[in-house]
């Protein structure tokens, strides 16, 4: 799926520079993608729930990673805690 902010030629370069990268780069750059989107969310959690202490927030963080019926049978105590 092609982002929204990306134009064709510029997703193509992207593409192919990834296409180049060794297999343990790709790995890195994805994991940072993905420790960057859980700090984002984590960030707007905070933002709409400023009374949430720390544990609060990688709840909801969590929340938003899982079907709601995993994160309730996972987490049952953890039912008021919204992203």
């Amino acid at each position: 799926m092609r982002p929204l902010d990306t134009n064709s030629d510029t997703e193509k370069i992207q593409i192919e520079i990834f296409r180049r990268m060794e297999p343990q780069k790709r790995l890195e750059s994805a994991a940072l993608l993905s420790e960057t989107c859980r700090t984002l969310l984590a960030e707007g959690i905070r933002k709409r729930h400023p009374n949430y202490n720390q544990e609060q927030v990688r709840l909801a963080v969590i929340r938003c990673l899982l079907s709601e019926d995993l994160f309730l049978r996972a987490y049952p105590n953890a039912r008021n805690i919204l992203p």
